[in-house]
């Protein structure tokens, strides 16, 4: 059995996540007040008693998740390591803490960066996401490429599932286009911005700079990186997929599939919600692996 450990990304927090964590865990309880102390405010509040819309602002729900789901990872009793670790977007962050290439705090550090800095973006240059349901990558791209100002495919997250992500007047027309072309759906998704689009290249550059000052290790185990879809262990070509994924795809599906050719057979999802298991499950399903998610 190989097991591999997958962390959500933004849209996954909801308001009181991790508050059982906190008041039923000494360990969690001492990791969420030090994440208090490391970002200056206090987010624990916030993710127990705050909003949807408290939530929703990226400062916010990109520490928020992180932080959820690196507890889930360090603080459950008895929970076996993992062979190979794998994040969607944001998620991957956690997933290096999981497999030890970077510290807690260090992460935390850089996904405070990271969530300020695209905010900046999304006040600077409005942009939003949309998801396409039952056409083919090819489709989806092929339309993206023909429709004026910025959109792309931002999120590959199973086949027939693609996220695109660019200036809402593009997104609105390519919704209409991708429909035409054969889309089952074209759903607008309550985001704050255009994520893994060339809208967040103003992100990188502070986002450099902290990467660059961060220490990376090895990795216990490999992990799946959503720039290349492919195991990594190397700290610096880590580093360089981590900067270049503000801008670049998040390769979901190619990932878990690729995770699946090396041998996994059980996916565990840790952070808030279940997305990724609903995702994983019909990948696997697409190529007739049988495995176990938890």
């Amino acid at each position: 059995m190989k097991r591999a450990y997958v962390f959500p990304g933004q849209g996954s927090q909801f308001p009181g996540m991790g508050k059982d964590l906190y008041e039923n865990s000494p360990k969690a309880h001492d990791l969420m007040e030090r994440a208090d102390e490391i970002l200056g405010f206090r987010l624990t509040d916030i993710m127990f008693e705050g909003s949807d819309e408290d939530l929703r602002a990226t400062r916010v729900t990109q520490p928020a998740i992180f932080l959820h789901s690196v507890v889930k990872a360090l603080c459950a009793e008895g929970l076996p390591a993992p062979d190979m670790v794998g994040g969607h977007s944001l998620g991957e962050f956690s997933a290096l803490v999981a497999a030890g290439a970077v510290d807690f705090e260090d992460a935390l550090r850089l996904v405070a960066v990271r969530a300020s800095e695209m905010q900046k973006c999304c006040e600077k240059v409005p942009g939003g996401m949309a998801a396409i349901i039952a056409l083919p990558n090819e489709k989806v791209e092929e339309v993206c490429a023909g429709i004026d100002g910025v959109v792309i495919p931002a999120n590959y997250n199973c086949d027939g599932q693609v996220v695109i992500s660019g200036e809402k007047e593009a997104i609105a027309k390519a919704c209409d286009a991708l429909k035409a072309a054969g889309a089952k759906r074209a759903l607008p998704l309550g985001v704050g911005g255009a994520f893994h689009s060339p809208l967040m290249e103003p992100a990188r550059v502070e986002l450099a700079k902290a990467i660059e000052r961060t220490e990376v290790r090895i990795p216990a185990c490999p992990i799946y990186q959503n720039v290349t879809a492919l195991p990594e262990t190397d700290p610096q070509r880590i580093k360089e997929n981590l900067l270049q994924q503000l801008t670049s795809p998040v390769r979901w599906t190619q990932s878990v599939k690729n995770m699946l050719a090396d041998g996994a057979t059980e996916f565990r999802e840790l952070g808030p919600g279940t997305v990724l298991q609903g995702l994983v499950k019909r990948i696997s399903g697409t190529v007739g692996a049988e495995i176990t998610i938890l």
